[in-house]
């Protein structure tokens, strides 16, 4: 009938660069997005169904944005409810200095914001990380961590109770090899699954990228491939790869499910019809003998919506 609400979405949901993607449902019945600021200031999205996303400003404006890394850029932010807080983890980094790059913190009380700025926790040449960036945050069995890196290993480390730096004595552990960065991690019955992307993110239509995963019983590993081969030694499952309308397919947001028990996954990819930057793509993630696959292990150009 007309005037009927589609049934279906298509890719890419939205249609300009909003690399490296980081989610959060929040009280107000809204989705929040965050991504690389190739918008100045670190944008922020919203959408009710994670297809119809709108603009509602930066986390940061040019008075506030982070400055530890000077000429530096803000990279990968990763989006959590801590306490009473929106707690934005961010990387701060410019192309070719992988050792003075670091990762910083940032508060605010509502998702979209204004963020306080709280500063560098670390930087690569201080926690011997070298391209310490793509930070990502999760809580396990009361303890707090962040799990980090990009092609130099992923580790990751024990936070402070408030979730804003390291916790004193704390030591960093290795649970990844040198062929990934963008780490995610889930848990679903009883396994930690481990997101991550592998390949060139930026060089156009060019870009390798493409979003793998592993699985382990504990979180700190090891994650196995389905031969139960180790990511520590770079093996992986590749969940969503190139196809005719989207290559550099990769750096996942956190998987969200819907009304139905659907779980969907927000990544960026390179858009054959339109190369300019990364856009903001949506797929339905399916469970087989408890791994997660994306149909035809590549994004859509067309499927039903979630149900939200």
């Amino acid at each position: 009938m007309a005037g009927e609400p589609s049934k279906t979405y298509k890719n890419p949901v939205v249609n300009y660069s909003l690399p490296d993607p980081t989610v959060i449902e929040a009280e107000d019945g809204y989705f929040y997005l965050y991504a690389t600021e190739d918008i100045r200031n670190l944008p922020i999205h919203r959408s009710k169904d994670l297809v119809n996303w709108e603009s509602v400003g930066t986390a940061f404006t040019t008075e506030t944005r982070p400055t530890f890394e000077p000429k530096g850029n803000l990279w990968a932010p990763d989006i959590n409810k801590i306490g009473d807080k929106y707690v934005l983890y961010y990387s701060m980094s410019r192309w070719g200095g992988e050792w003075t790059c670091g990762i910083g913190v940032a508060t605010a009380n509502c998702p979209a914001g204004p963020f306080k700025d709280h500063g560098m926790m670390f930087r690569s040449n201080e926690i011997g990380v070298q391209n310490s960036i793509d930070p990502f945050y999760i809580e396990d069995n009361g303890r707090k961590y962040l799990f980090w890196g990009s092609f130099r290993g992923i580790y990751g480390v024990e936070l402070k109770e408030d979730g804003l730096a390291v916790k004193l004595g704390a030591e960093k552990k290795q649970i990844a090899g040198t062929a990934y960065e963008g780490t995610y991690i889930h848990k679903r019955n009883g396994y930690y699954y481990m997101f991550a992307s592998t390949g060139t993110c930026c060089e156009g239509l060019k870009s390798t990228y493409q979003t793998v995963v592993g699985r382990s019983k504990s979180l700190w590993g090891p994650y196995l491939n389905k031969q139960g081969k180790t990511m520590l030694e770079n093996n992986h499952e590749v969940l969503i790869s190139k196809n005719k309308s989207f290559v550099g397919t990769g750096h996942n947001a956190e998987l969200v499910t819907d009304k139905a028990g659907n779980d969907w996954i927000l990544y960026h990819g390179v858009s054959v019809a339109n190369p300019h930057g990364r856009v903001l793509l949506l797929d339905r993630v399916n469970w087989k003998k408890g791994w997660p696959i994306v149909k035809n292990n590549s994004a859509s150009t067309e499927a039903k919506k979630p149900k939200l």
